[in-house]
C-alpha cells in the first residue's frame, strides 16, 4: 500500500547515521519488526527497518538510515529526504513488508541480534516488548564497527537496568582503552556465551552475510531449528 508522507525532521545518529521521523497522510499499521520500502521512482523501492514500534508511534514514523559514503543505494534515499524536509515535499512510502515480526504468542525467551543500522529492526521489538509488558527474558545483542556507532548504548543500558529481564549486550570491532565491553564479532559472542539456544527465539538483523552466518552457526552448533529464527534477509539468501 503506497502512502503518502511529510518529512518530519532529519537527525544525526552517528557518523553517516540518520534518525528521519515520516508524518504519513494515513496510519501506517504494521508489526513490531516489520519494514517499508521507499519509493524512489516506479520501480525502485528501497527496504528499511521500521525503528518504531505499532503501539507507540504516535503516527509517526521513525527510520535508521546508514548512509556510509560507499553506499550510494541509501544516500540517495537520504538526500531524497533533505529536498522533502526544505521544500515541504511529500515521500511515498510502501507498507507495511516483511515476516520476521515479534511471534507475541511464543512464550520462549528472546535473543535479538543486530549488526549496526539492524538496530532499527531490534528497536522496535524491543520497545513493542517493553509497552506490552512481554516479561520473558530478552537479550540483545548490538554489534558495531566502534562504540561511537552504537548510538543508542545509552539508553539501552538505561533500559537494561530499569527491566531486570532484559539484558543489553553491546560488542565492538576496535576498541580504545576505555572500553570494557566485548570486542570483536557479535555473532561470536552470542556463541561464547551460550551453549545452547535450543529454547530461543531469534531475531537478527545486519547484513546478509552476517543473518546467513548466524543462520549456519546456530543451526550447527547451537541446537537451533530454522523455525524459531526470524530476519528478513532468510528471504534472500
Amino acid at each position: 500500500m503506497t502512502i503518502k508522507c511529510k518529512v518530519k525532521s532529519i537527525e544525526p545518529l552517528a557518523s553517516n547515521t540518520y534518525q528521519i521521523l515520516l508524518h504519513p497522510e494515513t496510519p501506517v499499521n504494521f508489526k513490531a519488526g516489520q519494514y517499508l520500502m521507499v519509493e524512489m521512482g516506479e520501480s525502485d523501492k528501497r527496504p528499511f527497518s521500521i525503528a518504531s514500534s505499532p503501539c507507540r508511534h504516535e503516527g509517526e514514523v521513525e527510520l535508521h538510515i546508514g548512509a556510509a559514503e560507499h553506499n550510494a543505494y541509501a544516500i540517495e534515499v537520504v538526500d531524497a529526504m533533505k529536498r522533502a524536509l526544505e521544500t515541504n515535499g511529500d515521500i511515498n512510502i510502501d507498507a507495511p513488508h516483511g515476516d520476521a515480526w515479534i511471534r507475541e504468542d511464543s512464550q520462549r525467551p528472546m535473543l535479538l541480534i543486530a549488526g549496526g543500522t539492524g538496530f532499527s529492526y531490534v528497536r522496535s521489538i524491543l520497545d513493542h516488548c517493553i509497552s506490552q509488558s512481554i516479561i520473558q527474558p530478552i537479550y540483545l545483542y548490538w554489534g558495531g564497527r566502534d562504540e561511537k556507532q552504537l548510538y543508542a548504548k545509552e539508553e539501552l543500558v538505561a533500559i537494561a537496568s530499569q527491566h531486570a529481564h532484559i539484558q543489553f549486550i553491546p560488542v565492538i570491532e576496535q576498541a580504545d582503552g576505555n572500553w570494557s565491553g566485548k570486542q570483536g564479532n557479535v555473532l561470536q559472542a552470542v556463541s561464547d556465551d551460550f551453549e545452547s539456544l535450543e529454547n530461543f527465539d531469534i531475531y537478527i538483523a545486519g547484513r546478509f552475510e552476517m543473518a546467513g552466518a548466524a543462520r549456519d552457526q546456530f543451526t550447527q552448533n547451537k541446537q537451533v531449528t530454522p523455525e524459531h529464527m526470524y530476519s528478513d534477509a532468510f528471504a534472500f539468501i
